[in-house]
């Protein structure tokens, strides 16, 4: 899935906030089990944003947060003692806050210790932006799963170019009006200026493999969906999990198709992920997501993550009774109404359902002289 087409080229937490309050069965779930404590919330004070300034979740673990624009506000990254440095997961946006917040960091909470390597979850701006300056910054290594840089290198080198035939096809196709499409010719190739110029080289991750950060083990448990192998961090020593945005504890992270794949169906893979994190890490850990709180309540969260999507699903395919475009759909999925400033992301949104119930043989598509794609439930697909 390329996210090179996004409308609005932003980081993956704009994404995630979107979700936030457009779903209400999902949204419920969420603040209901927090407030029946099915999730529960360990830590009373979180650091400060920008500021430099950690609080410790372990021993040797260090939360820091990075500002972002939009809804969310901040990024959660992690300083984990690594001998006589740090390692550090995930980076926050370039920008010079961000920049000036982990110089603060470096010479203030990590004692003047350089960074001994960068672990990136995924390849999104808010997580990758300033990798590439820390680890020129301190001569250390890159640590990203396969799919993850070499997409990231791909989307950074479109930059600056224009629109793509392919990509004005896909949203037109999705109902779009010729307003928007300008609109998203106009904003196209803005991926890589949140994101500092990567390595030409990395160290790669693997799901399954376990490797050490001063002296204890780091299990990596790779999900898709959100993103195309997304690494999670799991320390059972510790009993914790560095989810980023495989698992967020009251928003869903965005699972959208792209021009790059129109056919893809992330949902679905998702679902796996979700599943397959389940399988593989106990309930029992503290998780460390990216966005909002540490949180335990892992088993909990999965599953209400996944009831949310189904709901979405089943509310979906009652909707379409009657042919439908994307950008009539909304409503199925949404909770508020969409605007030009998320148009980009409830499409996507809306396509990975969409998808998810044409593979899933419950509505096909039919394609009209147009080139506008109408999904109806119970017919066959082209």
């Amino acid at each position: 899935m390329g996210r090179n087409d996004d409308v609005r080229r932003l980081s993956d937490a704009e994404g995630n906030a979107m979700r936030d309050g457009f779903e209400d069965d999902e949204a419920t779930a969420a603040e209901g089990a927090r407030k029946v404590g099915r999730l529960s919330y360990p830590f009373e004070v979180a650091p400060e944003v920008g500021s430099g300034e950690a609080v410790e979740v372990a021993p040797g673990v260090l939360w820091l947060r990075m500002p972002l624009g939009g809804s969310l506000q901040f990024i959660n990254v992690w300083a984990l003692r690594d001998g006589e440095g740090w390692a550090v997961v995930d980076t926050g946006l370039q920008t010079r806050e961000t920049s000036q917040a982990w110089r603060t960091a470096f010479a203030g909470v990590l004692g003047g210790r350089p960074l001994t390597r960068v672990i990136v979850t995924h390849l999104h701006p808010d997580h990758v932006g300033l990798a590439g300056w820390m680890t020129r910054k301190f001569d250390c290594r890159l640590w990203m799963t396969r799919l993850e840089y070499f997409q990231c290198r791909m989307l950074v080198a479109d930059t600056g170019r224009e629109a793509p035939e392919d990509g004005v096809r896909f949203f037109r196709a999705a109902g779009w009006d010729e307003d928007a499409i300008e609109n998203y010719k106009a904003r196209f190739g803005g991926f890589g200026k949140a994101i500092y110029a990567l390595p030409d080289s990395y160290r790669r991750l693997s799901d399954g493999e376990a490797f050490q950060i001063d002296g204890r083990t780091w299990r990596v448990v790779t999900g898709q969906g959100h993103s195309p192998d997304h690494a999670c961090l799991w320390c059972p020593e510790l009993n914790l999990l560095i989810s980023g945005d495989q698992v967020l504890p009251r928003i869903s992270s965005n699972v959208s198709v792209f021009p790059t794949e129109p056919d893809a169906d992330p949902l679905s893979d998702w679902l796996r992920s979700l599943a397959k994190v389940k399988a593989a890490v106990p309930d029992e850990v503290i998780v460390l997501p990216a966005h909002n709180d540490p949180f335990e309540g892992l088993h909990t969260r999965i599953d209400g993550l996944i009831a949310g999507h189904e709901r979405g699903l089943a509310r979906l395919e009652k909707k379409l009774a009657e042919p439908k475009r994307v950008v009539d759909t909304f409503g199925a999925l949404f909770a508020r109404p969409i605007g030009p400033d998320l148009l980009g992301m409830a499409t996507g949104e809306a396509l990975a359902h969409l998808n998810c119930l044409v593979g899933r043989g419950r509505i096909g598509r039919k394609i009209d002289e147009a080139g506008v794609a109408w999904y109806a439930a119970n017919s066959s697909g082209d």
